[in-house]
């Protein structure tokens, strides 16, 4: 081995949380090396992680592909629009979804290059005392190097079902593997009814496959307000997703033809066929081969990195962040801050992630976001609530896109007026929840939301008009004021 090269900070991980991290530890002075161990299906080395790779990106560009194939089927028609047989055309549909993902992988290492950050394709253990052991993913050359600070940014992988639906990579599959159908499946199973499973679902569904969902729990999206999860599956039903909650899986064969899921359900055991299975039941944090034993970083219990509020882990110098931690939700956008905001504090600034402003978002159509406490957590959790609500079906923008769809609700301390959440069904709401985040970072109340101006006509109205139905001043929508729960 060649002499140990010597840096201010090492991050193990190229993904979200990451690649983010050593660009802005480059920015403010230190040399940075990112070292990510991601390997494309067709053999190629990829910065950005599962998010820009797998994850995130091209599962959003398989959304808008089969949002259009629908619309053009279902939809243009209504605005005078005749297209003809409408055709589909998979291979090219998963070429551009790779292009895509490629495109964006590839801006990181331009990144790296324009802020003069080391960046390696290969594997990255703990030695410890501050030593990193590297292995080129060829495994042809090795090094170690050194550092004042550590970063563990290994991100998450999907949770196998080993004694029940074994992944096979062909009949049984995760979230990587659905993104990848070389044919719309005649027949689609989906175990889990969460994120991930209604947005996989919904882009079968949309190209032809008959679709079902196996949700273990007897809620549908339990993170969400229940206003909004009502319309939710009134939607998605409507759309042809059959979602069936409180059916746990207790056993998946495949055969030649597919995949023979067994699953219980009130009480009786049922069974249904699938051309092919995809298993979404979450993620795990990913710190396999990683070498936390050797170097006595400790886990918690369900593998995730101990770390304080300034993501330091039990060894001095060894920091996480992202999907390895259980700090937060395991969400692209909050690894990005949390790289941005270590690397900002290992530089001596007082910066902090706002945890109770973490947006979340759905990306089917309609798209479902949401910010802070749905109307059941803020009272569970002991405040005194006054909520409003607006449709999108009051909204001239929503009518002209034919996407009346939906509503926005608003969850405000009685007492002081406060935001503590904004939940919302509708088109492009994953937009409009910019707004809410910023409202909530700055301690807005519903009142300096009613007194905002919003352009006419736009959707971020019924953002408005939300705010002004917890007061019963809604102009545009019906005032349907909930007394203080």
């Amino acid at each position: 081995m060649s002499e140990i090269q010597q840096f201010d900070l090492i991050v193990i991980g190229g993904g979200p949380a990451g690649y983010p991290c050593a660009i802005r530890a480059a920015q403010l002075g230190m040399q940075a090396l990112c070292i990510d161990a991601w390997v494309n299906r067709d053999g190629s080395p990829s910065f950005g992680g599962t998010c820009l790779n797998a994850g995130c990106i091209p599962s959003k560009a398989l959304l808008e592909s089969s949002e259009l194939y629908h619309r053009a089927q279902h939809e243009f028609e209504v605005h005078g629009i005749s297209a003809g047989k409408i055709g589909l055309d998979l291979a090219k549909m998963q070429a551009r979804k790779q292009a895509v993902s490629k495109a964006n992988s590839g801006g990181v290492k331009l990144l790296f290059s324009a802020n003069k950050v080391t960046g390696l394709h290969g594997h990255g253990r703990l030695l410890g005392d501050g030593k990193i052991g590297y292995k080129s993913l060829d495994g042809k050359d090795e090094k170690i190097f050194a550092a004042k600070h550590i970063v563990i940014a290994t991100g998450s992988a999907p949770v196998e079902l080993k004694k029940i639906a074994p992944f096979d990579g062909q009949h049984i599959v995760d979230s990587w593997g659905a993104l990848d159908f070389t044919a719309v499946p005649e027949r689609l199973g989906v175990i889990g009814a969460g994120v991930i499973g209604v947005e996989l679902g919904s882009v079968w569904s949309r190209l032809g496959a008959d679709t079902v969902l196996l949700e273990a729990l007897t809620e549908f999206l339990p993170m969400v307000d229940r206003q909004v999860t009502k319309e939710a599956l009134r939607q998605f039903t409507k759309q042809g997703l059959d979602i069936r909650l409180g059916a746990k899986v207790v056993a998946a064969r495949t055969g030649k033809k597919g995949v023979e899921v067994e699953y219980e359900q009130g009480g009786s055991k049922q069974s249904e066929s699938f051309d092919k299975l995809i298993v979404a039941v979450g993620r795990r944090p990913y710190t396999d081969a990683l070498g936390c034993e050797a170097a006595g970083v400790a886990l918690d219990p369900r593998g995730f990195v101990k770390v304080d509020s300034d993501y330091l882990t039990n060894v001095p110098g060894i920091y996480a962040i992202g999907d390895v931690v259980a700090t937060g939700p395991m969400l692209a956008h909050k690894g990005i801050e949390e790289g941005v905001v270590l690397a900002e504090r290992l530089a001596g600034e007082k910066s902090k992630v706002d945890y109770r402003a973490v947006p979340s978002v759905i990306y089917t159509s309609p798209e479902i976001a949401w910010v802070g406490l749905s109307e059941e957590q803020a009272v569970a959790a002991g405040h005194e609530v006054k909520t409003g609500s607006s449709p999108f079906a009051a909204n001239g923008r929503a009518r002209a896109m034919e996407a009346t769809a939906g509503l926005i609700k608003f969850i405000s301390d009685a007492k002081t007026d406060r935001v503590l959440g904004v939940h919302m069904i509708g088109p492009y709401v994953s937009e409009l929840a910019a707004e809410a985040v910023l409202a909530m970072g700055y301690g807005a109340t519903t009142a300096d939301i009613q007194l905002t101006m919003h352009a006419h006509p736009t959707l971020s109205e019924t953002f408005h008009e939300a705010s002004l139905a917890v007061d019963g001043h809604a102009i545009h929508s019906v005032n349907k004021k909930k007394k203080p729960a």
